[in-house]
């Protein structure tokens, strides 16, 4: 039994981490960044991606906090590290199709899947294959794997035990703490070769013996890793255009999991009528479930305090329920940060003929760190990352 990381579910908890680990930040975190010495062995990484995927924490603040501390070359590899959950997103939203593409091939891979057993010995870690089983364990028990761990697994579960990746991303998404649509499912198309179409990982005895303080050194890996296969990958559509919502307007707040810091979305000044907090992500498990409860939980008494409005949460967006809501209100209008390509988005489009039947209208305002970023995700990470430092020095 892995002793479990501790991610206490709050705001607070994600600020205290983070200001632990600033000072880490810089040329120790580049250096030492890649090593993964097991679950009680974390110094060396900044534990704050739970935080930051439901954004009980932002991008921003955790950004500004390490370059308040660091010049942005010493701290580029983190600031690049935080980065990329945002360059996902933005790529993702320009391709939303890539997301309906993942979801249609893991229900059919899973309807006609005959390899049920080996299916169950890679998520109960009992394949036999030194490291893998120990992070298939240490996932389903703790919510977290160190990101070097995460290669490794889905290289082997691909290009090893040749599962079939869907089910793969499927599983980390269900048990990662900090698993969202956009970074899970186009990490694990970069490891199988469809992402950068045709480069592939390949994890390695050699590497994971040397990364892991020589702790794992699996044999019987597979020696090659040949590209999956695909449909070409779709051209980025235009990015939605932001909405603003109008500074007399009533409304309702809905928070959601993709975003529990709306205070930092919506004006300083502005009131609502009442605001309802999401406590589910739309596909997860323990502890997946419970952190994410908690953190609406969270949300909701910050909610009351900042906005000086009743909060309350709700276990699932239901169009009835969203619409009672409103109207208990008296406003014809519900405001959310915008909601990126996954689950949560799903469901939202599938509530809104209902809401408009209603007359209410959904409003999803972007956060300025988004729309921002967003546009500079075209291309690979190679081009995003290039500016970095121009939108991090803008005014915004």
């Amino acid at each position: 039994m892995h002793s479990p990381v501790l991610f206490i579910p709050t705001r607070a908890a994600g600020l205290t981490r983070l200001h632990t680990f600033v000072p880490r930040a810089g040329a120790e975190y580049m250096q030492n960044r890649n090593a993964d010495l097991g679950p009680d062995a974390r110094t060396n990484v900044s534990l704050l991606a739970p935080y930051l995927r439901h954004r009980l924490i932002t991008e921003r603040e955790v950004v500004s906090a390490v370059l308040a501390r660091h010049s942005f070359s010493e701290a580029e590899k983190f600031v690049q590290e935080v980065l990329w959950r945002t360059y996902w997103k933005g790529w993702l939203e320009m391709r939303p199709a890539i997301w309906d593409r993942y979801l249609a091939e893991r229900d059919t891979v899973r309807a006609g899947f005959r390899g049920a057993t080996a299916l169950a010995r890679a998520e109960n870690g009992t394949t036999g294959i030194e490291g893998f089983d120990d992070w298939a364990r240490e996932l389903v028990e703790t919510g977290y794997l160190h990101n070097h761990a995460r290669m490794w697994f889905a290289s082997i579960w691909i290009f090893t035990l040749r599962l079939p990746w869907t089910l793969g991303a499927d599983f980390f998404l269900r048990h990662l703490l900090d698993g969202d649509p956009a970074s899970n499912t186009l990490s694990w198309r970069w490891v199988a070769g469809l992402q950068t179409v045709g480069k592939t990982y390949l994890a390695t005895a050699d590497n994971i013996a040397r990364y892991t303080g020589g702790r794992f050194a699996p044999n019987g890996l597979a020696a090659t890793a040949a590209p999956l296969t695909e449909a070409p990958i779709p051209a980025a559509m235009p990015l939605p255009a932001p909405i603003a919502l109008g500074p007399d307007a009533r409304a309702l707040l809905l928070v959601t999991p993709e975003d529990f810091h709306p205070e930092t979305v919506f004006a300083p000044d502005r009131r609502f009528a009442g605001a309802i907090v999401l406590a589910d992500r739309g596909s997860g498990e323990e502890p997946v479930r419970a952190f994410v409860a908690a953190a609406a939980q969270d949300c909701a008494t910050r909610m009351e305090a900042h906005f000086g409005c009743p909060a309350r949460v709700i276990a699932a967006i239901d169009a009835e329920t969203l619409a009672a809501a409103a109207r208990d209100c008296h406003v014809a209008t519900i405001a959310t940060a915008y909601t990126p390509v996954g689950n949560i988005a799903d469901s939202l489009r599938a509530a809104a003929p209902t809401l408009r039947s209603a007359g209410i209208d959904l409003v999803q305002v972007h956060r300025p760190w988004d729309a921002r970023f967003w546009p500079n995700a075209k291309k690979g990470f190679f081009a995003f990352k290039e500016h970095i430092p121009r939108v991090l020095g803008e005014r915004f």
